[in-house]
């Protein structure tokens, strides 16, 4: 089976790199190219496992990368070579205008994340009178803000896709079983009211198989975009934790 989905969950190629930029903690003055090509590159292959159809832009920043990786290659001349002869200039940094561009989105992206809290402020004012909300308190206090983006995600299946090359079972025959996601959240919400607890990530890959990974991680995605389950991650990098949320049911709804 072949799966082509759209995504609209990374809002362009400069979110990637700002998001590679932060996680990694690098200087965005001085970004070395080699090791933020290699990040990007690999969340790229692992849109492409998933066989998303990645917009152009996104590739025409990977070329982008690639060629300033290049530039950054080439024999820097010494300051006296060029000292006698003033007519030479020298080349500016290639990533100078990669940098001005960064700078620019992380601006926008700031006073749009400012716009955003002032509009979930205003969001909390409210004109009628106070009423007990005493009943309500137990439910609140179970709601936490997740800190588990697509990118987490996709992290832990690219570390999910390198554990089953290393653990893949040999078969003597293996046959093909088609599965809708529609049917795996299903199965997915069933597991986890089983489980009565919050699980690994890596336990709802029980099947080796790319379809059966890419629906599995698909329908995980529609989940949490239905807020049925609940992710967490306590630090950067450490292993990813799903559960079913409180008061829904093993069919989610």
């Amino acid at each position: 089976m072949i799966y082509n989905v759209k995504t609209e969950a990374f809002e362009g190629p400069l979110d990637l790199l700002l998001h590679l930029i932060n996680r990694l903690e690098i200087d965005i003055y001085d970004i070395p190219v080699a090791d933020i090509t290699d990040q990007y590159l690999n969340y790229i292959h692992a849109m492409k496992e998933l066989e998303l159809d990645v917009a152009s832009e996104y590739l025409v920043m990977a070329a982008t990368l690639l060629a300033i990786k290049s530039k950054m290659l080439l024999p820097k001349y010494e300051e006296h070579h060029f000292e006698e002869d003033a007519s030479f200039e020298m080349e500016s940094d290639p990533r100078d205008e990669l940098v001005e561009k960064l700078l620019e989105y992380r601006a926008f992206k700031d006073a749009a994340d400012q716009f955003k809290q002032m509009e979930q402020d205003r969001g909390l004012v409210f004109t009628k009178p106070p009423s007990d909300l005493s009943e309500f308190a137990a439910s609140a206090e179970m709601e936490r803000e997740l800190d588990v983006s697509l990118y987490d995600m996709l992290g832990a299946l690219q570390k999910l896709l390198r554990r089953k090359k290393l653990q893949k079972p040999v078969y003597a025959k293996i046959e093909k079983q088609e599965i809708s996601i529609e049917t795996r959240m299903k199965d997915i919400m069933v597991f986890l009211h089983n489980k009565k607890g919050r699980i690994s990530f890596f336990e709802l890959f029980p099947v080796p198989e790319k379809p059966h990974i890419v629906v599995t991680f698909l329908s995980l995605l529609e989940l949490m975009k239905q807020k049925d389950i609940q992710v967490e991650q306590e630090d950067n990098f450490s292993e990813i934790f799903v559960a079913a949320k409180v008061g829904v049911d093993s069919l989610g709804s």
